[in-house]
């Protein structure tokens, strides 16, 4: 689900010709929902159409369709629009999608949620829902161009959104270089990090790199040494975890969380701190005791992998972080790739995109089988879990509107 963008928009051709550009593609075989707040357009939902069309199959899936939107809680309408090939031979109006539309409907009014209006779009036509006027609505239906040629999908493109086929965020530029040595490189430096994973000096060390990396956006590009560091960093998993943290939620949280989770050795604390290349800015000595104030708490790393907390989380970090995995995934292969694109699909399911967070989840699969975060977060997309933050209008992230306020 997404956040709420404003756009004029005054014919069904604007409203279906928004929705590729709220979620970055161009859906197949799925619900559209979009909730309205008066004449102002809301959150955007995309799903897969159910598998079957049977009552009761329907009569589940209109309900779950019903708790996301409810989520809005300023809505008082929706629209529904059914992207699918199917049905489309006959020259009918698209017969086989009225049953879910019949399931959704009562389901929306009990949530307060008036159906206001409702399409089907296929490859080559779309058509209303609801209108018998030949006129109007000639079968089999208005051509498919009349949407993508709208004006607001020019305003759009204007903007610099962009709208793909189907889900596919990774293209050949993002395949990562196979060097040996560089590979080599990253392998000793995780073993001198495993030495020390456990040392607070350590863990705030690294935190203060992934900050100043953060904060400033990242160079063009990272050399050997630097990269090799990052990603090495990210093969320890509680400190990739504490960089997902830091991202979101901040660094007391982070540390708070690692402190609660007891993953400090007072013993390990007493070696020099990390040799940080020199492409990366150097932290600040960090004392053996940090004096900043934590908030020690076990359940906040859970809590923000859901998108539970913060209230609001930090986008602008959070989209520096992905633009920094993307670099970093294409310096190598192996579990440092899988680790960027884990995190990369997590960020991605945060912004409401499912389709593209499961696109990154396989891919971390495929480069390193049995990537534990990637399977546990997988599941999650799987079963059309909605991010905490993407459920709100306060805290969604905003594609054509920068972070939420």
């Amino acid at each position: 689900m997404t956040a709420d963008n404003r756009v004029t928009i005054s014919r069904p051709e604007d409203i279906l010709g928004f929705i590729p550009h709220a979620l970055g593609l161009w859906p197949k075989e799925s619900l559209v929902a979009i909730t309205l707040r008066g004449q102002t357009l809301g959150a955007t939902l995309r799903v897969d159409l159910p598998t079957e069309g049977s009552e009761r199959v329907l009569a589940e899936y209109s309900r779950r369709i019903g708790e996301y939107l409810e989520a809005d809680h300023e809505a008082d309408g929706a629209l529904l629009a059914i992207f699918s090939d199917e049905g489309w031979d006959a020259g009918g109006a698209v017969p086989h999608g009225l049953p879910l539309l019949e399931a959704l409907e009562p389901v929306l009014a009990r949530t307060g949620l008036a159906l206001r209006d409702a399409w089907f779009i296929g490859s080559e036509f779309w058509r209303s829902a609801f209108c018998a006027d030949r006129e109007c609505c000639p079968l089999p239906g208005r051509p498919v161009d009349q949407i993508r040629d709208s004006r607001l999908n020019a305003e759009m493109v204007f903007r610099g959104s962009s709208v793909r086929e189907s889900p596919g965020l990774l293209g050949p530029g993002d395949q990562p270089v196979r060097d040996p040595e560089f590979m080599r490189a990253e392998a000793a430096t995780l073993e001198e990090l495993l030495r020390r994973w456990r040392s607070r000096k350590a863990f705030e060390e690294m935190l203060e790199v992934w900050t100043g990396v953060l904060d400033s956006g990242g160079p063009e590009e990272f050399d050997g040494e630097a990269a090799a560091f990052l990603r090495a960093s990210l093969r320890v998993p509680a400190w990739r975890d504490a960089v997902v943290v830091l991202a979101a939620a901040g660094k007391s949280v982070a540390c708070g969380g690692a402190e609660a989770f007891h993953f400090f050795g007072h013993e390990d604390d007493e070696g020099d701190g990390l040799v940080i290349p020199q492409g990366l800015c150097s932290p600040a000595p960090v004392a053996a005791k940090s004096t900043e104030a934590t908030d020690v708490n076990a359940l906040r790393y859970g809590d923000v992998l859901l998108g539970l907390y913060p209230e609001t989380p930090d986008w602008s970090r959070v989209a520096s972080l992905d633009r920094v995995l993307a670099m970093l995934s294409r310096h190598g292969g192996g579990e440092a790739r899988a680790a960027t694109l884990t995190i990369r699909g997590w960020i991605q399911w945060c912004r409401g995109s499912g389709s593209f967070a499961a696109e990154l989840l396989s891919e971390a699969d495929a480069e390193h089988r049995g990537y534990r975060l990637a399977e546990l977060l997988g599941e999650v997309v799987k079963r059309g879990t909605v991010c905490g933050w993407a459920k709100s209008k306060s805290s969604a992230w905003r594609k054509f509107g920068g972070a939420a306020a």
